[in-house]
């Protein structure tokens, strides 16, 4: 027995003594990592002190034998990344090192260490080939805004459980490797030098995760030409001896202004390193007064970050958190919203919305209101019915809410498809592949039961105060939701409104700013018209008049129906005709000034479903003969 307790307590200790012999591996390669980087007195991390419980931005597996996340955004660092260093911890799992001043390449040893699963390195300056070898369990790779070069890596084909790619902001060449990686949730590789087709694999990606590739195309982009893209004219400034003689003097023109470019260059990053530096200099001094306002979030399009990682602008833990709807489990916080790399979405008369992506790949959309006149009090409890109607499938769920004296925030699930109203105007002309007349009609019916939905809620007198496209969400498989309602009793909106909120406000509203349920009709009227036309809710007309959409359709049928009023995209569909007329006719009573005599929203749905139902026969027999005929 006493031999069996000698055995068990010799494991023990030397179970111990691996363990610790990890660890201080591990310590070491940190500290080399550190060593290598101007740091200033942002890092604590000493030989004499604990890895796992006082280190920042280290945080330790369960057993506390080895490394899993280091976590060090914005802590100023400057330097390359060493070899040999952060590629020794072999159970790291997250790495970020986002925001700071990092340059070189990045090690091959840090890529490809086959427990990573979250690698942040966005918003640097490292430079250099891509690395060929990339840990097969990534779920998350953020290399945006650095200047890397060459082509991606078709490495990155073998990346099976990746979530989110983003590359943007570089000067990447090439074209697109075929990624067809299933789980592959957001793509951005917008603002490089990429050319050729994109792949039919990525192509489901919206128009922004390839924009600013001008030799780029193909779906959602512009069709490719099937004439191949010309050679350049002239050879490289390297290769000035291939020109034939009477070219060398402009070769030599080629060659100076080359010089002079690069050299520009150069001063300009360097004069750009010396204002981050003195910026960094002046955060740090004007820290020192703390406050609110000196942290408030700006999600302008760029990683919005507290001076610490441990800390916010607004001060105090139970100030710092969003407050969840029933339903969503409180899986991230304020931190990290702020934390996330965040892009611009629209501006809309209740603020200004982001996509964020957070570290773990969730996306969702954050929208930042403005002009709210409500106190706290007020702001709840008018959340507090936004989170009930959410729970309907044609109704944008809330996930969070953030109110401060400073700052208010409403926090919801990212749509893959955009709006409604991207789908009927964005990127017209060649190339766009119109969004047909059933896909249309079911997006418009959806938005229409998602009203019903809102104007059923407080004994149905709740109402929605801002209906338009943009406002009408659309999923994957082009389900509609209705988002942004709600919020117009929380807003003070200004006298001097935006030309697109009067074209969908009825007149009455703009007359007194009060929203019933009938001035929510009248905006859905506006849309319908908006989906049949094709038109802005506000048209120009003869002598610089401006006529909303409505008037405007009345100038153009006013002595007889006309197919000039419809779009001209919606034209190319057989036997929808008659259809469209009765559509019209439903929106034209939407859209009567007297809101007496404007149908209520479950009326505009009934109508609806019996123009489909009396017209899907028709429409089925009309193709029956078509295809007949062909078969003759």
């Amino acid at each position: 027995m006493c031999s069996l307790l000698s055995f068990l307590f010799l494991l023990l200790c030397v179970h111990a003594l691996v363990i610790d012999a990890d660890l201080n591996s591990d310590k070491q390669a940190l500290l080399a990592f550190a060593a290598a980087l101007h740091h200033g007195h942002r890092l604590n991390w000493e030989a004499n002190t604990s890895v796992c419980s006082s280190w920042i931005g280290v945080k330790c597996t369960a057993d506390q034998s080895h490394v899993l996340a280091v976590r060090l955004p914005a802590k100023g660092l400057f330097g390359s990344i060493a070899t040999n260093t952060l590629g020794k911890l072999d159970s790291l799992q997250v790495l970020s090192l986002r925001s700071n001043l990092l340059i070189g390449n990045l090690p091959a040893d840090i890529s490809s260490l086959p427990s990573l699963r979250y690698l942040y390195l966005q918003q640097n300056k490292l430079t250099g080939n891509l690395p060929a070898l990339f840990s097969s369990g990534l779920i998350v790779l953020d290399l945006s805004y650095n200047s890397f070069t060459g082509k991606i890596s078709v490495g990155i084909q073998k990346l099976d459980r990746l979530s989110v790619l983003n590359m943007q902001k570089n000067s990447l060449i090439g074209p697109i490797p075929d990624l067809k990686l299933s789980k592959l949730k957001h793509l951005n590789l917008s603002y490089n030098n990429l050319d050729g087709s994109i792949p039919s694999s990525l192509q489901k990606f919206p128009t922004l995760s390839f924009t600013g590739n001008s030799l780029l195309c193909g779906p959602p982009l512009l069709q490719c030409s099937v004439v191949p893209s010309p050679s350049p004219i002239f050879p490289p400034v390297s290769n000035l001896s291939a020109f034939p003689p009477k070219h060398k003097h402009f070769a030599k023109k080629i060659g100076s202004w080359a010089v002079i470019a690069t050299i520009a260059g150069g001063l300009a990053g360097f004069l750009m390193l010396i204002m981050l530096l003195l910026l960094c200099i002046f955060k740090k001094k004007g820290g020192k007064g703390g406050g609110a306002s000196k942290e408030k979030s700006s999600y302008a399009g760029k990683n919005v970050k507290p001076k610490d990682e441990s800390t916010s602008g607004v001060q105090g833990a139970e100030k710092n958190k969003l407050t969840f709807f029933e339903g969503f489990l409180d899986n991230f916080d304020l931190e990290d919203l702020l934390r996330a790399s965040a892009e611009v979405l629209g501006k809309g008369s209740c603020g200004t919305s982001y996509k964020a992506v957070l570290e773990d790949g969730t996306m969702v959309v954050v929208k930042r209101l403005k002009e709210v006149i409500s106190g706290k009090r007020e702001f709840e409890q008018q959340m507090e019915i936004i989170g009930r109607l959410g729970k309907h499938p044609n109704v944008a769920a809330l996930r969070a809410y953030y109110y401060s004296k400073d700052e208010k925030l409403v926090v919801s699930d990212f749509v893959p498809n955009g709006s409604f109203s991207a789908l009927l105007h964005g990127n017209r002309g060649s190339g766009r592949t119109p969004l047909d007349w059933d896909t249309r009609v079911k997006i418009s019916l959806e938005a229409a039961h998602g009203i019903k939905h809102i104007h059923s809620e407080s004994n149905g007198k709740f109402v929605h105060g801002n209906i338009k496209s943009s406002n009408v969400l659309v999923g994957r498989n082009y389900e509609a939701c209705v988002s942004d309602f709600g919020l117009s009793s929380l807003m003070n909106f200004p006298v001097t409104r935006s030309r697109i909120m009067v074209g969908y406000r009825a007149p009455e509203v703009v007359e007194t700013r009060k929203f019933t349920q009938k001035s929510d009709v009248y905006s859905f009227g506006v849309m319908l018209l908006e989906m049949l036309t094709g038109k802005s809710p506000l048209q120009s007309a003869r002598q610089d008049e401006i006529l909303d959409l409505p008037r405007w359709v009345q100038s153009v049928v006013r002595e007889e129906w006309t197919s000039e009023v419809f779009d001209a995209e919606l034209m190319r569909f057989p036997n929808i005709e008659e259809e469209m007329v009765q559509m019209l006719q439903i929106a034209m009573s939407c859209v009567a000034r007297n809101p007496d005599q404007r149908p209520n929203i479950n009326e505009v749905i009934n109508l609806i479903e019996e123009i489909r139902q009396s017209n899907s026969g028709n429409r089925s027999a009309s193709e029956e003969k078509i295809e007949d005929r062909r078969q003759r």
